[in-house]
This record gives C-alpha cells, sequence and structure tokens, in this order.
C-alpha cells in the first residue's frame, strides 16, 4: 500500500477505537461474572485444569477485533491518486529589442553590456516557457534576428550568438522599436511585450521613437525599457589597433536619454528601468518575469481506491469464528 496516497474519508469515527481498550479492560473485570457458578463444599476430585476454558477469552478477543475492523471501515480508508492537467488560457508573445551598437562593449558591467546582458536574458527566456518571443537587435539600423517563436532553443542560440558589427554604428532607438512593433502587428496573444534595451541616445535612423511609442499604444503593446550603463564614467572603445586587431578603450561620460525611456514606458503602461551593473541588470529581468507571467489553469483527476470493504470482510470473518467456536468447542462452558 503506497502510504503517502493514503487517508480517510471520514477519520472522524476512528476516535471510536478509544471504545477498544475500554471493552477489553471492562471484559478483564467482569470476566468472572460471565460463567455460572456452582457452590460445592469441596473441589477435590474435580479436574479444573482444562485447556479449552483458559482459551476461553479468545471469544472476546475476536468480538473487540470485530469491533475494531468495523470502525476502520466506517473512517472510509482509501488511496488517492492525482492526475495533473495544465492549460496555459492566455499566451504572452515577448519581443526583446538590443542595442548592439559599439557602446554595448563598455566595461562597466562585467565583462561589457553585451555579454551581461546576453547571459541574464538567457536565463529570462529559461522561466518563460509558456510564452513565445522573438529577437530584434538595432544600432544604427534594425532588423529582425528571430521571428517570434515558441522554440526557445533556437531564441537561446541567438541571444548567444550575438556580437557588435553586424550593424552601421549609431542607436536608433526609434528603429529599434519600430521593428519589435512590426513583429507584434498580426499577433493574436492577450498580452503583448516588448522588452527595449538601450545605452545610449536616440541619433540615427529614420523612426521616430515617439512615432514608434504611438503605434505600440494603438496596438496595445506594453513597452518595458531598460537603460544599461553605470552612472558617470565608463570605459568605452574607441578605436581599434590596426596592427593587432584589438580595440582600444578610454574613459567616456556615460549618456542615457532616460527621458525618452521613462516616456516610451509611461505611454504604453510599461515601465522604465536602469541597469547600472550586472546584479540590477539580473534584478529588472526577474521583476520582468513577475510582471508579465502568463496565467495557468491547473486541473487534477482523482482516483479514489476504497479499502474499507477488506476491513469489513475480516470483521465478519472474526464475527462468523467467534460464533462458531461459541457453539461447538466452547458451547459446553457458556
Amino acid at each position: 500500500m503506497d502510504w503517502s496516497n493514503f487517508e480517510f474519508y471520514s477519520p472522524g469515527f476512528l476516535w471510536l477505537l478509544i471504545a477498544v481498550p475500554i471493552l477489553a479492560i471492562w471484559h478483564f473485570f467482569m470476566r468472572k461474572k460471565d460463567a455460572a457458578v456452582l457452590t460445592v463444599p469441596s473441589v477435590k476430585g474435580f479436574k479444573t485444569t482444562s485447556i479449552i476454558t483458559k482459551l476461553k477469552p479468545v471469544l472476546y478477543a475476536l468480538r473487540i477485533l470485530a469491533i475494531a475492523a468495523t470502525i476502520i471501515a466506517l473512517a472510509r480508508p482509501r488511496n488517492v491518486s492525482v492526475s495533473k492537467k495544465t492549460k496555459t488560457n492566455r499566451g504572452i508573445d515577448i519581443v526583446m529589442a538590443i542595442d548592439v551598437s559599439a557602446s554595448m562593449l563598455a566595461r562597466d558591467l562585467k565583462p561589457n553590456r553585451l555579454e551581461a546582458l546576453k547571459k541574464v536574458a538567457v536565463n529570462f527566456i529559461d522561466r518563460r516557457p509558456n510564452d513565445r518571443i522573438g529577437i530584434v537587435v538595432y544600432a544604427g539600423e534594425s532588423f529582425t534576428q528571430t521571428p517570434i517563436t515558441s522554440d526557445k532553443g533556437i531564441v537561446k542560440r541567438t541571444i548567444s550568438e550575438l556580437k557588435w558589427g553586424q550593424l552601421e554604428g549609431g542607436t536608433a532607438i526609434g528603429m529599434g522599436l519600430g521593428s519589435g512593433v512590426n513583429r507584434l502587428k498580426e499577433s493574436k496573444a492577450k498580452s503583448k511585450v516588448i522588452i527595449l534595451l538601450t545605452d545610449g541616445v536616440n541619433n540615427s535612423g529614420n523612426i521616430d521613437p515617439r512615432t514608434a511609442t504611438e503605434l505600440a499604444k494603438e496596438l496595445g503593446i506594453k513597452v518595458y525599457t531598460i537603460g544599461i550603463g553605470t552612472n558617470g564614467m565608463a570605459d568605452f572603445p574607441w578605436s581599434r589597433d590596426p596592427r593587432t586587431g584589438k580595440l582600444n578603450f578610454r574613459k567616456q561620460q556615460v549618456e542615457i536619454d532616460e527621458t525618452l525611456l521613462k516616456e516610451i514606458a509611461t505611454e504604453t503602461e510599461g515601465k522604465y528601468f536602469r541597469a547600472t551593473d550586472n546584479e540590477s541588470l539580473k534584478e529588472i529581468y526577474d521583476e520582468i518575469d513577475k510582471l508579465e507571467k502568463t496565467k495557468i489553469e491547473e486541473f487534477k483527476y482523482y482516483n479514489y481506491q476504497e479499502k474499507y470493504r477488506i476491513f469489513i470482510f475480516i470483521a465478519l470473518i472474526l464475527l462468523g469464528l467467534e460464533f462458531i467456536l461459541r457453539n461447538t468447542i466452547f458451547k459446553s462452558f457458556i
């Protein structure tokens, strides 16, 4: 029997088991009054050590055990097996619009902004098993790296392969947001979200960020904006060594158009975040994960295997055995 799935449907009846030891004690003290008494002047010549006489209490033991088995049967012992089925009743389509301009190689996050983002983004995707996700990248222009898909393996591979130099220089926030909106405009999901990450100021592209914001608002797309970069100075790439091909870094002031990012988030009923280090970036994606939860219905199916019948059967056997013994072997002593 699997005891982990064992239960009593009516456990209140088990309180009646208190009567079992009471009946046993009562019989112990009343056993002498349970037999007829014959007074004789002397018992010499009588045989008084019959084994059947000593076994007479077995009759009461059988009856008491039958009562105990009946009480347990009344409590309805049973095994319960539970099967679960989940149903997703609200899917979320998410587009991650990621800035891949040269400034994402700045080393204020470790080892740099882009690598720190890639690690956090993959962890975020792992926590979204029921949602579809797409990837848009932008710098001086933008394009869809991965269309919206439920294949998390493809999405994670896309993120892990992101690198600087895929697009011309600059930061086209409007085009990045516009590409994300374009990916979601045909979506049938009940909730549509864009996570827009940048580390700079809109300085290129032919789509105004506010125009893209209006489109997102009209289509019911919520935009979470993230400004990534420390406060103050950071090591930025500014040239490449012609001999070794390695990037040269120098200290520059971190500039993020927080006013614009806050406006985009407010207009679309999203939220703006600022990531100044690896830990805060992780916490931001954790919070977005909590804010945008897919609703899942869980159905449980219970299968009950009743066990009371075996206790009734035991009680009947015990009572039947008592009846047979009382009317055969112990008949002369009752």
